[in-house]
């Protein structure tokens, strides 16, 4: 989409949530913004999956309807939390308390910083330094903007923001917002200048205010638990954070398959049951097998489903990770509660020179 950024748009249904991955893809540098508690496994795979190099967890604004990913993604990748500091004293976290005219570099790109209150004190819009894109959160939506009742929310204020930081912006500029609720993903300045229908033609302050202060939304449903937790830049009161697994280093990837490293299951090979998915005539080949590997082939394994052991996790395994990885579906939506695919198959598991048997069960 753009030859001199990486991009990615990422989605939470539950909170209908997006999340923006952005990188340089020279330096792979990279910042990611309004990330989402719930799906940081999700981010955290694409991250590594690119190849990226985290350098910030950005938040628009201290949000509502949901926690944010931010404090998951320092502790997993080290990188630095920005929000706006006109949250003031009440903001525990944060590394980078971000004010109208600062940059956040990230390999040759920037990000510029502009002060959109509004929708809360501490609304911030993201703008790529080329002025392409804009990362509005709550402030403009898509044929919307952000509500104004409540966390010091003003609608006077908002209408300033927005013909003020955002309309000022080239016609062409693209807008990504903090959410949208019927599918829609992408609009530009010139769009909203021309048909939001709450700020857009000719509307003038009173409209907008007017528009605004008559909405009478429902408060969102997670605001008591949401505001408190993003005010401490989403770390959890008490629990830790999320793992796919508790019973080994299981990874979900951005595909959403639970996976597991061949090295630590030749280390616990009487813990676990390697479940070999691989047709027949493929157990002899180069490659070989893992010595006590259960044999059910993939086209089999629905009808045979009871033959398989529950007292210990299953790690299917095939010639590269893909039969297997389907594997892994079949048993969980079998009910089997442990199961992670072997990261690589049988091609991993050999260049890591790790023990095989072929022919009557001898080593090689």
């Amino acid at each position: 989409m753009f030859g001199d950024l990486i991009f990615r748009q990422l989605f939470d249904a539950a909170s209908s949530t997006y999340t923006y991955l952005l990188a340089d893809p020279q330096s792979r540098e990279a910042v990611i913004i309004d990330t989402v508690y719930e799906q940081h496994l999700r981010d955290r795979a694409l991250v590594e999956e690119l190849g990226l190099k985290l350098v910030a967890a950005l938040d628009t604004h201290c949000h509502a309807d949901h926690v944010t990913g931010a404090w998951l993604m320092r502790l997993a990748t080290g990188c630095k939390i920005g929000i706006s500091r006109r949250y003031g004293d009440d903001l525990q976290g944060a590394d980078l308390r971000l004010d109208h005219g600062d940059r956040v570099a990230f390999g040759r790109r920037v990000l510029e910083v502009r002060a959109t209150p509004g929708h809360t004190d501490g609304c911030l819009t993201y703008v790529t330094n080329d002025h392409r894109l804009a990362f509005t959160g709550d402030c403009l939506l898509i044929r919307g903007a952000g509500r104004c009742d409540f966390q010091q929310g003003n609608a006077a204020t908002l209408f300033r923001s927005i013909t003020g930081q955002i309309f000022s912006l080239p016609d062409d500029c693209l807008i990504f917002p903090g959410h949208d609720y019927s599918g829609r993903t992408v609009t530009s300045v010139a769009e909203e200048r021309a048909h939001n229908p709450r700020i857009g033609g000719q509307a003038d302050e009173r409209d907008f205010v007017g528009f605004m202060e008559n909405l009478n939304l429902p408060h969102p449903r997670q605001i008591a638990v949401a505001v408190p937790a993003n005010l401490r830049s989403g770390k959890p009161d008490d629990a830790g954070p999320p793992r796919p697994a508790d019973w080994g280093p299981v990874r979900q990837s951005y595909a959403g398959l639970l996976e597991i490293d061949p090295e630590w299951v030749a280390e616990h090979l009487g813990a676990v049951h390697v479940l070999d998915v691989r047709q027949p005539d493929e157990l002899d080949e180069r490659l070989g097998r893992i010595a006590d590997a259960q044999h059910v082939p993939l086209n089999e394994l629905k009808d045979r489903l009871d033959e398989i052991p529950r007292d210990r996790p299953v790690i299917p395994v095939c010639h590269a990770g893909m039969r297997s990885g389907q594997a892994t579906v079949i048993l969980r939506q079998a009910g089997f509660p442990r199961v992670a695919n072997l990261r690589g198959g049988m091609l991993s598991w050999q260049q890591l020179g790790l023990p095989v048997v072929r022919g009557a069960n001898s080593p090689a």
